[in-house]
């Protein structure tokens, strides 16, 4: 490696991506390309020549960029956040130049033992018990993702039950045959505010213990950003034997604010707790933190032993750099403006009575949908799936969805480092305009009409616009088919009281004149 390359490389580098951050809002934050686009861009082998990094940002710019959703836009909502900073990025630079390999303690220590200190500093802005500490019995390691650490900890529960049971075949304990038949998935609704009762986890578990199974792990988690009772479900998990893990991913970086904090009392009673540092604390991905009540380290720790694969990155140094360069009060002002932005737009939501909020909004997660027509429940699900293609497929805001209670919901997630309020209220007006017309929205219709022409009839479909109604005035949308073949649509305004009148070809429905189709559609 040349030094003097590293250095006149590295700046063009920082450079641009400064500038794409800059130049980040013109861009679609969802990718419009279509499957496949890159292989038609791009040389069938590799270059055999070295070529000149101007042309490998050309082509950055206008073949990669535009397959790209853009997580860091400010116009991002989908899913959960996943944050980036000039600390985590900083840090990440250094991890990729220093490059080492930390899967145990001898092939780097600092990396090992860099990672217990922030771990023990992040466990320390919880208040997590004591326990969770490398000064404890536990302590904590960094994994890729939440998923990750649920598979560690799946692994060590049930190396735990078997154990006790005597069951000691090392097939049994190095193989994780987890099979559908012996997973649980358990349903929550609305009066719980989609939060797991203690009453649904204690049947499930009677269940499986009449079956003659042996529940041995249980893990929470959500959609919506609800919060299972904590405490009760430990000491559930307790008088049956079972590992206790509690899922924090998204949620767990609000409870270093004193007022969020208590969303996860009861702690003391989990064997293992998670969060991911890469969702909502501004520390590049993947930087997935697990720490554990007991662990079976010595004076060294080789975290080899915490995880799947053996081989590891440097991934502390940029969570250290966060914390150093923000420092705590920083990053709690950070999670309470997200989580103020979010309550502006609930408020959005509630001023308008053609919405909904269908659960409760406890951090930076909105959960909403588009309310259907009274007489049409039954689409409310095809109708507010419309509404979230036509406001993804705009390119001007991304949102993802959830079901709950069998309903289709919307999710507005904020958490983009760089959304401010004037993203909100932009925001908002995206789903209006793009309901403003079901043209792009693919309902089925609720009511029949017979309309009358001069020289014959022809059956129309009459549609709700979206509930878009005033006290006296409702708008529709008509469509005119002949044998199932769409010949018009049109839109309608029907009084409360009166009949139907429209335009057609730029007349009045009633003055135009049409022949009769030979089979009209269901006549």
């Amino acid at each position: 490696m040349d030094a003097e390359q590293l250095r006149e490389y590295g700046h063009r580098m920082v450079d641009f991506i400064a500038d794409y951050y800059k130049s980040i809002e013109s861009f679609p934050v969802l990718s419009q390309v279509k499957p496949g686009y890159l292989t038609e861009l791009l040389p069938e082998s590799a270059p055999n020549d070295p070529e000149c990094l101007q042309d490998i940002f050309d082509d950055i710019l206008q073949k990669i960029i535009p397959g790209i959703t853009h997580w860091q836009s400010p116009d991002y909502f989908a899913y959960f956040p996943s944050n980036s900073s000039t600390a985590g990025f900083l840090g990440e630079m250094l991890s990729a130049g220093l490059n080492i390999v930390g899967f145990s303690w001898v092939t780097s220590p600092a990396a090992t033992e860099l990672e217990v200190i922030v771990l023990d500093w992040l466990a320390k802005m919880l208040k997590l018990p004591n326990q969770f500490l490398s000064t404890g019995k536990g302590g904590g390691v960094i994994q890729g993702t939440a998923s990750e650490a649920i598979l560690v900890v799946l692994l060590a529960a049930r190396d735990k039950i078997l154990r006790k049971v005597g069951k000691k075949s090392l097939e049994k304990l190095v193989i994780a045959g987890i099979f559908p038949e012996n997973l649980r998935v358990l349903k929550t609704d609305l009066t719980s505010n989609y939060a797991l009762s203690l009453e649904v986890v204690s049947e499930a578990i009677s269940s499986d213990l009449s079956a003659g199974l042996i529940p041995f792990l249980y893990v929470g988690t959500t959609s919506s950003a609800a919060v299972d009772p904590i405490s009760e479900l430990g000491k559930l998990a307790k008088a049956f034997n079972m590992w206790f893990h509690i899922d924090a991913a998204y949620a767990g970086s609000a409870c270093i604010c004193p007022e969020y904090r208590h969303y996860i009392d009861g702690v003391e009673e989990a064997d293992s707790f998670g969060m991911n540092a890469h969702k909502w604390f501004l520390t590049n991905f993947d930087c997935s933190v697990l720490w554990v009540q007991a662990s079976q380290e010595n004076a060294v720790v080789d975290f080899k032993d915490w995880q799947i694969p053996l081989g590891r990155r440097f991934r502390s140094l940029k969570l250290w750099l966060v914390l150093r360069l923000y420092g705590v009060a920083n990053l709690q002002s950070y999670i309470r403006n997200h989580i103020r932005l979010a309550e502006q737009f609930e408020q959005l939501i509630t001023s308008d009575s053609r919405f909904e909020v269908v659960a409760p909004r406890t951090f930076s997660l909105v959960c909403f949908r588009l309310i259907p027509p009274p007489n049409d429940q039954d689409n409310g699900y095809k109708l507010n799936h419309g509404l979230l293609d036509a406001v993804n497929s705009s390119g001007k805001i991304f949102l993802s969805h959830t079901v709950l209670s069998g309903n289709f919901i919307l999710r507005f997630a904020v958490g983009a480092p760089l959304t401010e309020d004037r993203h909100i209220k932009t925001a908002w007006q995206v789903p209006l305009s793009d309901f403003a017309s079901l043209d792009r929205i693919d309902i089925k219709p609720i009511h029949y009409i017979l309309l009358s022409f001069r020289r014959g009839l022809n059956l129309a479909k009459l549609i709700p616009n979206s509930k878009h109604s005033s006290a006296n005035e409702t708008t529709v949308n008509v469509e005119l088919e002949d044998s199932g073949t769409l010949l018009s649509r049109h839109g309608a305004s029907r009084p409360a009281l009166g009949r139907i009148t429209t335009t057609l070809m730029n007349k009045s429905v009633d003055r135009k004149t049409w022949d009769c189709p030979r089979n009209p559609k269901n006549y």
